[in-house]
Parts: structure tokens; sequence; C-alpha cells
């Protein structure tokens, strides 16, 4: 039997939020009903989308790659109704958004472009700060819609969140490194490396926890909330870096080539998304933005 539209929405919800409990409170349905739609879906593709352990849920491999596939099948369908539905007229009034640092170049650029093309007759205002500040404005009803990194958000019980990207950390190296000529890259590999961090949206703190876990403490050669300052470091030398794939491009400004290696192990992944208040009503302009939002993720997720 295939999978249902309403197996992949609880599935992405136990995602969103790390237990099924937690997803059933968001949903407002049993705990039962998610675990047996999970349980359904995994039968239906014949894989383990979760380890099952005492203390809750770990997403294996397999369901970090299926959870971008899930994604983009829910917001094809939310584009799809928000093309059939009619507008009766054009959508006016305000709206107000919320932004972290790295999700205003990497992401918000080209969404707000899509978004004033389609609603130009809205007045939208953006404010750019870190996420937990976010979290703070759009509890208060200050905010419509924040995009930002929500795999660390600090109140999900407050929140609604849809996820629009799901980006795995690598490794940056320089043309030539030691480390880009072995077959396998591990974790402890990296142990006496220098690092370069990138400290914006909580990147610093992802690949600082990962690599303490060595039990010693990493050696850190740079701190920089510049993304353009980690490209031309690693490039020249300087150190390597852990960072997800969605700010990964393969030259500095200098023009100096930049590679890219998995590393095996658990490497953290950055959840991109949108959040806003649960059980808030939002406005035709709000809920556009959300749309077109889910609409753009699927088409840059092909």
């Amino acid at each position: 039997m295939a999978f249902s539209i309403r197996q992949l929405q609880y599935f992405v919800a136990v995602c969103e939020h790390g237990t099924v409990s937690g997803a059933a409170q968001a949903l407002a349905i049993s705990q039962s009903a998610i675990t047996e739609a999970v349980k359904g879906l995994e039968d239906d593709l014949g894989l383990r989308l979760f380890e099952r352990h005492a203390r809750g849920l770990h997403m294996t491999h397999k369901g970090h790659q299926f959870l971008r596939h899930a994604t983009s099948i829910l917001a094809e369908v939310s584009g799809a109704r928000r093309a059939m539905a009619e507008r009766d007229e054009e959508i006016r009034g305000e709206l107000h958004l919320g932004v972290t640092s790295l999700m205003a170049g990497y992401v918000m650029s080209d969404l707000l472009a899509r978004y004033r093309r389609a609603n130009p007759q809205v007045e939208v205002s953006a404010i750019e700060d870190n996420g937990e500040y976010l979290e703070h404005l759009l509890i208060g009803g200050e905010l419509d819609v924040a995009v930002m990194v929500i795999s660390n958000l600090q109140d999900k019980l407050a929140l609604q969140v849809e996820i629009l990207d799901v980006s795995p950390y690598r490794l940056w190296l320089p043309m030539g490194h030691r480390l880009g000529q072995q077959d396998s890259i591990r974790v402890d590999d990296l142990a006496d490396e220098q690092l370069i961090m990138l400290d914006i949206d909580e990147m610093g703190g992802a690949a600082t926890t990962l690599l303490s876990a060595l039990g010693r403490k990493p050696r850190v050669a740079f701190r920089t909330r510049s993304v353009e300052a980690v490209r031309s470091l690693v490039a020249t030398g300087a150190g390597v870096t852990l960072l997800p794939d969605l700010v990964y491009r393969p030259w500095s400004l200098e023009g100096d080539r930049i590679e890219q290696r998995d590393v095996s192990g658990a490497l953290p992944v950055v959840q991109v998304g949108m959040a806003w208040r649960k059980g808030s009503p939002l406005s035709a302009a709000a809920r556009d933005f959300i749309a077109i939002a889910q609409s753009h993720s699927s088409q840059r997720g092909r």
C-alpha cells in the first residue's frame, strides 16, 4: 500500500519535535496514531526511519534522506492547493518578518523577492537578529513569521514550525590538504586540526560540541561571524571547518579553491525553516508567505 500524505505529515512532525509525544501534542492527536502512521510508513518504504531507544527516537541516515523528500512532497501539495484556490482580490496589509543572520543571505533574499512579486500591495518589514530574540518576538505577537535555523528552538511548544531544508555538515579543506587524500575521514581525524569557527546561528556551537566529545578541547584558530572570512581562511590553509552544505561554495573571494569531504560518524544536520506562533490566526499576507516558502523549498530540492 502506498504511503499517504497524513503519514508524511506525522513523520515530519516527529522530526520537527524530536519525540512522538511532542508531535502528538502539536497535532492534537493520540501518540498511538503517530506511532502507527510512522510504522506503516517504514513498512511501506522497507527501511527504518528512526532508531528506537529508552529515551526516545533517533533519526537514521535514511530517515534524514527521506525527510527532504517528505517536506518536498508536502510543499508540492500545499503549492497545488494554493494554485487552485481562487483569490477574489489582491492581498493587502502588512507582513512582519524575522530572519537570522545566516538565513538573511542564503534563504530570505530570493524568497522575499518571490513574495514581493506575488503580493505588491503588501507592506513588508523585516528584522534580523539571533534566534532566541526572534522566538521572543514571535511569541509576543510582534512578528508574523521568522525564517531561521529551527534545529535548536528554545520554546517548541509555543511555536509552529515548517522545515524548508535539511542541510548536513561536511568538512571544508584547502586544496592539497592531507585529509583530502584519505578514502575515509573520521571525526577523530580532526582532533589535531586547527579549526575555523563560524559563530552565527549556532553554527560554531554544533561543531564544538561534536569535537569536544573526543575528550579533548578543539583547537580553534579563528572565530568569525563572516562566511566569506571562513572561506578565505580555509582556502589559504589557516585551518579547516565543519559547516552545513547550505553555505558551501567551492571558491573564496580571492579565487582559491575549497574542497569538501564527508566525515563518517554522527555529524549534526541543520534544519532550516519557518516558525510562527502556535494557535494564533495568521493574516492572509502571512499565510501566502508560508505557502510561497513551501513552494520555493520544493523547487530548491529538485
